[in-house]
């Protein structure tokens, strides 16, 4: 995704030679029942660098699908990919496992994002980075058997738009993975995340498009990103958005003759940015142009609608400039996601439902102390089933109970959560899963802890080491992660794009 950010203008870490698994390794997994992306289908995308739960924001948001950024490789030259290029955060069920199949479960799922504008202007987008095919390959099939997914989305922009060797690589291991899938009777969609013009793909966008069809790779989706045009121009934000999948729609129809009016829509996705973009105010999209896209994109039947990103979908920051955390314009939390939430269409909705919430739903208590919320349930469709109760998203230092772990839908529980003196102060997310024979719903108590631990607990930052993504260092008393390589760059000084994140006072 186009994200402004103060990288160094070369990254000089020598690449680690770690083995991918072979495609030999993965042609003999079993096929497995994963259960295909809607027809139409909203899916904005989560920063997963942040720390939050994927599952927690989903179920707050009322996103049942979301686009999970990004996968890439630590270091250019390497053939394993990690999320956000953290080492401590591989391709493994400990890495967002747990949320994926919570998600999974209350009929939702991710779509796993590779690329990005910090990989693609790196190096380390792993076809970028990677030069054997049968590595790349084995990558994509290991995140789709590890998490059970049926779409991947390769997010290609900047110079990643010039790597020819990368582009053409990252087909032929597409089509490789597409004739596993078959083989093992796993259905898998492909889409490519792209930068636009007004007027549809610049040249660089669509020469990825026509060394996918020179190669024999599917591609299921075209999204755009309709914003960040850099052109000094007066924009209307849904209007640019149309005449941009109307010029995309003629590409494609060039591209793929034989396909119907219908088809060709339906291969098409917009990501917008809500609120201010990169650009700065003259590139503002406003809840208008959402409700203007969002009836837009249901007459012309495109597949996928989203947008950058679902911790932005808040007005914490008003009249500010593009942030991860916040869209600069006024509005309330999840209003963007409320509106293009409908959107996704396509699944069946169960005979016996019900509806899980908390009350209240947020809460603060003091370190060593304890908190009680009620957990309610209702029937919303059918008859009446017993929901099993469970919590997650606990931090150190919190432990949750409930009273009782099941009930009848119409019944209610007891949420007690107990604090030790050891927690850390912080706001968290704290889950109540609720599932059924036929259904999965959460409800989320948003609990704050004061008068706790810090948890600066990490090195002091020295200007002269190497710090690698997901390593973390204490600087003028807040502790600060660092996204990904770097060296010299002072934590505070880098700006919200920096490599840099923030993670509180000490």
């Amino acid at each position: 995704m186009r994200r402004v950010r103060s990288l160094r203008s070369a990254l000089t870490a020598a690449a680690t030679a770690v083995a991918a698994l072979g495609l030999a390794a993965t042609a003999t997994a079993p096929a497995q029942a994963a259960t295909p992306l809607p027809e139409h289908v909203f899916a904005p995308y989560f920063e997963a660098w942040t720390g939050e739960s994927p599952a927690a924001l989903s179920a707050q948001s009322g996103a049942k699908h979301l686009t999970m950024a990004f996968l890439q490789t630590a270091a250019k030259g390497s053939c394993t990919a990690y999320w956000n290029g953290d080492t401590g955060t591989p391709i493994a069920p400990a890495s967002f496992g747990a949320d994926i199949k919570t998600i999974q479960s209350r009929g939702g799922d991710v779509i796993p994002s590779f690329g990005g504008y910090t990989a693609d202007t790196t190096g380390t987008e792993i076809a970028d980075s990677c030069a054997d095919v049968s590595q790349i390959a084995a990558v994509y099939e290991k995140v789709i058997t590890t998490y059970d997914v049926t779409r991947l989305d390769m997010d290609i922009e900047v110079d990643a738009l010039d790597n020819t060797a990368g582009i053409d690589r990252r087909n032929k291991a597409i089509k490789l993975v597409q004739d596993w899938a078959a083989a093992n009777g796993r259905q898998i969609q492909i889409s490519y995340t792209l930068p636009t013009t007004t007027h549809g793909l610049a040249a660089g966008g669509l020469a990825v498009l026509k060394n996918a069809v020179t190669n024999g790779a599917r591609v299921d989706v075209v999204n755009l990103m309709t914003f960040d045009y850099y052109d000094n121009a007066a924009h209307d934000m849904a209007a640019d958005t149309k005449t941009a999948a109307q010029g995309l729609y003629d590409q494609l129809a060039k591209l793929y003759p034989t396909k119907t009016p219908a088809q060709l829509w339906g291969m098409i996705g917009i990501t917008e940015m809500v609120g201010v973009d990169d650009f700065g105010p003259a590139e503002t999209f406003t809840l208008a142009n959402a409700r203007t896209v969002y009836d837009w994109a249901v007459s012309k039947g495109i597949d996928t609608l989203s947008f950058w990103a679902l911790q932005r979908d808040n007005g914490s920051c008003p009249g500010g400039a593009a942030a991860d955390n916040c869209s600069g314009i006024q509005q309330n939390t999840w209003d963007f996601s409320h509106v293009f939430a409908p959107f996704t269409s396509g699944t069946t909705a169960p005979a016996d439902d019900f509806s899980v919430t908390a009350t209240p739903a947020s809460a603060t208590v003091t370190a060593g102390s304890s908190t009680t919320a009620t957990v309610k349930t209702a029937v919303t469709a059918g008859s009446a089933q017993t929901v099993n109760l469970t919590v997650g998203g606990l931090p150190a230092g919190v432990t949750a109970s409930l009273s009782p772990t099941s009930v009848t839908a119409g019944g209610s529980s007891t949420l007690t959560v107990n604090t030790t003196t050891a927690a850390v102060s912080g706001t968290y997310q704290i889950v109540v899963d609720g599932a059924s024979p036929s259904a999965g719903h959460a409800a989320v108590l948003t609990l704050t802890v004061t008068g706790g631990t810090t948890a600066c607990t990490a090195a002091p930052w020295v200007t002269s080491t190497v710090y690698t993504g997901g390593q973390q260092v204490s600087h003028k008393g807040h502790t600060w992660k660092a996204k990904w390589w770097t060296t010299g760059e002072e934590p505070g000084t880098t700006g919200q794009w920096g490599v840099w994140q923030d993670l509180g006072v000490c």
